[in-house]
C-alpha cells in the first residue's frame, strides 16, 4: 500500500489517477483526508461505508482499518496527516465538506509533493489547510452497518437488490421478530430507522451509477423509485442538488 510522498514534516500526499480502483484492507499510521478530484470513491470500515463524491472528502483517524474502491475511473488526492498534538481532530470516520478553498489547498499540496525546493510554501499551505478543514455536520453519505448477524445479512440482501421495496413487516418477519422489536433493534444497531437506512443505501448506489454515466431514468428505476421525478426529488432533499447537476462545478 502506498505510504505517500512527504510534502512537509507532518503531511504526505498520495496521488491516484486511473480506471476502476480497489485497495485491500489496510491502515495508515497517520490520519487520512481522502478527496476525489473526479469520480466517486467508497470507503468501508467495520462500522459502515462512506461514499465520497467530488464535493466532499472523508476523514479517517490514524490506524483505522479500511478499504477504498471506485466503480469507474477516479482521480483522488489523499493527505496523510500527523494529527498528534493537534486539538479538535475527530477520532472517528467523518464526511468533510470540501469548500472551494479547501479543494485548492489539497490540490496545491499534491502539486508541491515533488518540489523539495518549495518546502516553505508547502508549510504555509498546510497551515492554512488545517485552519480551513471543518468537521461541521454535512449531508450524511455514510451507511452504518449493523453488528447483529441477522441484521447484517438482511442489510446485505437489501443492498444487492435496491429496486425491491421491502416493507418493514417483511423485514421483521425474515428475522422472526415483531415489527416493534425489529424497529428498536435496527435503530440501536445503526442509529437510523429502517426507512432512512434504505434511502441512504439507495442514494449511495445512485451516486455510483451516475458517476458511471447511467441515465437518470435507469438510476431511478434501478434504485427502486417509481419515477425519475420521485428519484430527483429524493436526491435533492438528501444531497441538496439535482442528480443532473450534482457532478457539475458549483456556480
Amino acid at each position: 500500500m502506498k505510504q505517500g510522498l512527504a510534502v512537509t514534516d507532518t503531511i504526505a500526499v498520495i496521488v491516484q489517477d486511473g480506471p476502476r480502483y480497489a485497495s485491500p484492507w489496510h491502515r495508515h499510521d497517520r490520519a487520512q483526508l481522502l478527496y476525489a478530484k473526479s469520480g466517486v470513491l467508497s470507503v468501508t470500515t467495520a462500522d459502515g461505508t462512506w461514499v465520497v463524491p467530488p464535493s466532499r472528502a472523508v476523514w479517517l483517524p490514524a490506524h483505522l482499518e479500511h478499504a477504498t474502491a471506485s466503480h469507474a475511473g477516479v482521480r483522488f488526492r489523499s493527505l496523510l496527516i500527523e494529527a498528534a498534538g493537534t486539538p479538535g481532530l475527530p477520532d472517528t470516520c467523518r464526511v468533510v465538506e470540501v469548500t472551494p478553498l479547501l479543494r485548492e489547498l489539497i490540490l496545491k499540496l499534491a502539486a508541491l509533493a515533488d518540489r523539495g525546493d518549495r518546502k516553505d510554501m508547502a508549510e504555509a499551505v498546510s497551515r492554512v489547510l488545517m485552519m480551513e478543514l471543518s468537521f461541521l455536520p454535512t449531508q450524511a453519505l455514510g451507511l452504518p452497518l449493523p453488528r447483529h448477524a441477522g441484521l447484517a445479512a438482511l442489510c446485505e440482501t437489501i443492498r444487492k437488490d435496491l429496486a425491491r421495496d421491502m416493507a418493514v413487516e417483511e423485514a421483521a418477519s425474515l428475522l422472526h421478530m415483531s415489527r416493534a422489536s425489529f424497529m428498536r433493534l435496527f435503530q440501536r444497531e445503526t442509529g437510523m430507522s429502517f426507512g432512512r437506512w434504505r434511502q441512504q443505501a439507495r442514494m449511495q448506489h445512485a451516486l455510483v451509477l451516475l458517476a458511471e454515466g447511467e441515465s437518470i431514468v435507469d438510476v431511478a428505476f434501478g434504485c427502486g423509485y417509481d419515477s425519475p421525478s420521485a428519484f430527483s426529488a429524493a436526491f435533492r432533499r438528501t444531497l441538496g442538488r439535482s442528480p443532473s447537476t450534482y457532478f457539475l462545478p458549483e456556480p
